[in-house]
């Protein structure tokens, strides 16, 4: 069966990512990686890129770019290649797991029968050849071959020896024969072969290719070439000779006209540049050197006289004669590991990440804001200093001054304002160095409490709980448990001061309360929450996450669920509080809250409802934690995958984040946060277009107003709570009818009944 999905969508998700719209409740957004371009093609009027998670088109002649993505309209995420068919008009993406997409016109066709097939092997998609309007396919099991216009599989060749399967790199046709450049050599076979998926039908063409592998076969100036490690062979009759060796490491070569593209590096991780080989003279015709305008060149084609780039540092890459221009995609970096959280207005994301043996990973992206749909990266090599700041997990933001803290968790504690004006803090101050780990500072968790004191998980040094007080002073305090490695982790605090640690590793959760002083230790308390009565009752020892929600409760991620502490101001009596599972109705079951599913990330939204994350999507339950109002996964939605890693959601927006094993991705929910009065009262979209099926949004409301909508005589169509600061309504009446043009009162009530606010909808028909 063929999938498709008629791509009027686009136009709509083009819109949501336009900058300065306000994106309707239940749209999805993508924030993801473009900037590292790894794969290009041309069509006639656009050039086309892949990054790691999507595909963008850059018009040739204004460089307008549309970005493609699973939020939009491709059936998956993580792109191994793409190629444009200029004879049929169809670009193909394939992706790592083999799904294949098609985007022709406005439509995009899923081929997803190599990724469902029962074969066992290597089935990933290595590069994409067209004969006419055939795609053949170089995979790891052989060559699969894809009919084009009935969008099906319609032949495979298992060329191994002895008919196994063999992983192919690249394939060529020079109009009778057909190459194949693969782990056991060059293989060739007659083009009008009466059954190419007979092995025996295939033979190596070994003269003068040295044993192994060949990386790739291809056409140019109507000649055959094959790349074997960093050399360049020409075919003549049967023989193989060496025509092009410069001594660099090459990444990626790429023919195409009269011209073979070589992106390479010398060996000594110098200088990078982009070769253009010209087959007609067997020479390099011109070398791409730019170290200003070039970062990491991967692959590169060529049309007349320019030459397109796709750089993994720089994005896409335009050259024509000595002229680059570059052409950017605003977007984070990577799929970020680091916790997300919002200050100020604004999405502050740590780029950083460990194991799950909590070690570093060398990561240097750093952080990242979010703002008016604008991405700022904080990194190397803008920022040099930060070439010893690894992976950065944790960010906190100063309420009264705003500097952002951004813990690493190798390099020490970061006080940032701006890229000129900055501290770090490690080696010769109150940021302990790792034990048994020399030159390692590790910040794992970081929280400003309510009289502005900044708490610091300093795991592995002997002291490993750190405070910058208010005033600036710092003190050291030693966490009076016995455990291996000092470990701390994130730290959450609560309504009465109390900071809550976690504990990474599987075990469990710290609580300490300073006392009536931070200096005077004697009056401090602490708690160890772990599984079991009498030790906190923790559902499971592995804690990955830990929020406080509006009504003061404390709520653990574990995996075997979630647990809740509702007195948290009695964690420390005689008889201490403990943690319990709330029960949850789901499809006529009940059960325990996420009983043995591991719960990876959590979230409140301003309705009080909890945003929950495990390794098989995402959970929007309701406030008490006893019903399941909407579930996400990577099957029934855009959600980039079913890891989620962490959740952030905008107070006033009500946008929820997902960061994500394949990048972040954001969904428009319908609460946001409320206020103590109603403030400016916001209603969009309004007008309500013609055709427009979604919901409508009321925002500015204040917290758990009443909602009514009217005619103008005054007749009742509706009426909702508001969740938070925000009530949504459908546009229907109270019978399911869409309601007729015409200009609806909004009234905002409290409580009482008493009318606070007012405001219009028109509906247009």
């Amino acid at each position: 069966m063929v999938y498709r999905f008629l791509f009027l969508l686009l136009l709509t998700c083009t819109f949501l990512n336009s900058y300065g719209q306000l994106q309707p409740v239940g749209e999805w957004r993508e924030h993801l990686e473009f900037q590292p371009a790894a794969r290009v093609t041309l069509s006639e009027d656009k050039i086309w890129v892949a990054s790691k998670f999507g595909v963008y088109g850059v018009t040739k002649a204004d460089n307008v770019i549309e970005r493609y993505s699973k939020v939009n309209g491709l059936n998956d995420a993580g792109v191994s290649t793409i190629r444009y068919n200029t004879t049929t008009d169809q670009l193909l993406i394939a992706y790592n797991n083999s799904n294949l997409d098609v985007l022709y016109r406005n439509d995009i066709i899923n081929i997803p029968y190599i990724l469902r097939s029962s074969v066992n092997g290597d089935k990933r998609i290595n590069d994409i050849t067209f004969i006419n309007d055939k795609a053949y396919l170089s995979t790891g099991l052989g060559v699969i071959v894809v009919d084009l216009k009935k969008y099906e599989i319609s032949n495979t060749f298992y060329i191994g020896n002895n008919g196994g399967q063999v992983k192919v790199n690249g394939f060529a046709a020079d109009g009778s024969r057909f190459f194949a450049a693969t782990d056991e050599g060059i293989k060739v076979a007659n083009q009008n072969a009466a059954n190419l998926a007979d092995y025996r039908n295939w033979s190596l063409l070994p003269n003068g290719l040295p044993a192994g592998a060949v990386q790739k076969v291809m056409v140019a100036d109507n000649k055959i070439y094959a790349q074997v490690g960093n050399r360049l062979y020409l075919l003549n009759g049967s023989i193989w000779s060496v025509i092009y060796d410069d001594g660099y490491r090459w990444e990626n070569v790429n023919a195409t006209g009269n011209d073979i593209l070589i992106c390479e590096e010398n060996f000594n991780w110098g200088a990078r540049r982009v070769v253009v080989f010209n087959a007609s003279t067997n020479t390099a015709s011109q070398i791409i050197q730019n170290n200003n305008e070039t970062q990491f060149p991967y692959q590169a084609i060529k049309s007349g006289s320019e030459v397109f780039i796709a750089d993994f540092g720089k994005g896409l890459i335009r050259v024509n004669g000595s002229s680059f221009s570059t052409i950017s995609i605003n977007s984070p970096f990577g799929p970020l590991d680091g916790e997300m959280l919002f200050a100020d207005n604004t999405l502050f994301v740590g780029g950083g990440s460990i194991n799950e043996a909590w070690n570093y990973r060398f990561n240097f992206t750093g952080f990242f804001t979010y703002k008016n749909d604008v991405w700022t990266n904080y990194s190397r090599p803008a920022i040099p200093w930060m070439d010893t700041i690894q992976d950065i997990i944790t960010i906190a933001v100063d309420p009264r001054d705003k500097k952002v803290y951004a813990g690493s968790f190798r390099g020490g504690l970061v006080e940032f304002e701006s890229p000129t004006k900055y501290k770090i803090y490690k080696q010769g101050t109150a940021i302990g160095e790792t034990i048994g780990d020399q030159g390692s500072y590790r910040v794992g968790g970081l929280a400003f409490d309510a009289d502005n004191n900044l708490w610091i998980s300093n795991f592995g040094a002997p002291n490993n709980f750190v405070v910058k007080k208010a005033d600036g002073t710092w003190k050291q305090l030693r966490v009076p448990f016995v455990l291996i490695d000092n470990m701390v982790g994130g730290i959450v605090i609560d309504d009465y001061n109390q900071k809550w640690i976690q504990v990474p590793q599987g075990n469990g959760v710290y609580v300490f309360n300073h006392g009536t002083s931070i200096d005077n230790t004697a009056d401090d308390r602490w708690k160890w929450f772990r599984v079991g009565k009498g030790n906190g009752n923790l559902p499971g020892n592995l804690v990955n996450a830990i929020i406080k929600d509006k009504d003061g409760f404390i709520w653990f991620g574990t995996d075997k669920g979630i647990g809740i502490v509702q007195c948290p101001g009695e964690v420390f009596a005689a008889t201490a509080c403990e943690t319990f599972q709330p029960v949850v109705q789901f499809d006529n079951f009940a059960g325990l809250l996420f009983q043995d599913e591991e719960v990876r990330a959590l979230a409140v939204d301003g309705a009080n409802r909890k945003w929950v994350g495990t390794r098989n999507g995402v959970w929007l339950i309701s406030p008490d934690g006893e019903k399941v109002i909407k579930r996400f996964t990577a099957q029934n939605s855009p959600l980039l995958s079913n890891e989620i890693i962490r959740i952030a959601v905008d107070p006033v927006s009500g946008e929820v984040f997902f960061s994500t094993f394949n990048g972040i991705c954001s969904y428009r929910s319908t609460a946001t946060e409320g206020t103590e009065k109603n403030e400016e009262i916001l209603v969009f979209p309004n007008p309500v277009p013609s055709g427009y099926s979604g919901q409508i949004a009321i925002r500015g409301l204040a917290n758990n107003s009443f909602v009514k909508i009217t005619e103008l005589n005054g007749r009742l169509v509706f009426q909702t709570r508001a969740l938070g600061g925000q009530a949504v309504w459908n546009g229907n009446d109270y019978k399911g009818n869409r309601v007729s043009s015409g200009v609806y009162f909004v009234l905002i009530t409290d409580e009482t009944g008493q009318e606070k606010a007012r405001t219009k909808i028109v509906f247009v028909k």
